[in-house]
């Protein structure tokens, strides 16, 4: 991230991706391809951690969104700017104000989407508005696959070195939502954590496409099916 900020050579989008994200890329080949065209791609969950292992890749831990935010953070100081897309109404705006009263960071802009597709005109406008803004980095808290999606089609409208979709780490930080202890955050646990204190929201990532994602991932062990 600090080479793209360092060189300003065009803007790059990263994909902090875990089970859900690869499931919901074998059901939309569209997502896939944003995966795809993605500047990096790195694995928030245990899960994928344990197949990358499995397939010889050196993987020691997990990146987590919300982790790799907050170290960017402390590491960084004031070094480079920041704008925050994304949250329920006035949650950017909570989080600008933990994160600088914590880290000092330098924060050029906020905004809170609403729960729906933007319309053209809207587009153009929050494209004008980051543009404006000139961030170094810019956070995205959305959900997956919403986030990704809004990170490919942006990147080609605002100039920003570093795109990062971070999910709940907006909640998260704000204190909105609880996150799981690090015991099971590092032990492939937090799902269930995840499911228990929000299962009408997230039964079907965790329990349909879990359940999908285990089953191909013994297809793929057995050597019975092969996925790219």
């Amino acid at each position: 991230m600090e080479e793209w900020i360092h060189e300003r050579a065009g803007t790059h989008f990263i994909a902090v991706t875990g089970m859900h994200g690869v499931v919901e890329a074998h059901h939309q080949q569209a997502f896939k391809d944003v995966l795809n065209s993605a500047d990096m791609v790195v694995p928030d969950g245990m899960p994928l951690v344990w197949m990358g292992r499995r397939h010889g890749f050196t993987m020691p831990r997990r990146v987590y969104g919300p982790e790799l935010m907050e170290t960017f953070f402390r590491e960084t100081g004031n070094r480079y700017s920041h704008f925050f897309y994304g949250g329920a109404e006035g949650v950017a705006d909570s989080l600008a104000t933990k994160m600088w009263s914590r880290y000092e960071i330098r924060i050029t802009g906020t905004y809170s989407p609403p729960f729906r597709n933007l319309t053209a005109e809207e587009e153009r406008q929050v494209a004008g508005m980051i543009q404006s803004a000139a961030p170094d980095v810019l956070w995205v808290g959305l959900s997956t696959p919403k986030q990704e999606k809004w990170m490919w089609a942006f990147h080609d409208k605002v100039d920003v070195p570093a795109m990062v979709g971070v999910g709940a780490a907006f909640d998260f930080h704000t204190g909105r939502a609880k996150q799981a202890p690090v015991w099971m955050r590092e032990h492939g646990l937090e799902w269930f954590f995840r499911l228990v204190t929000e299962p009408r929201r997230l039964w079907r990532r965790y329990l349909v496409y879990g359940s999908q994602f285990i089953w191909n991932v013994n297809l793929e062990i057995l050597k019975l099916r092969k996925f790219n």
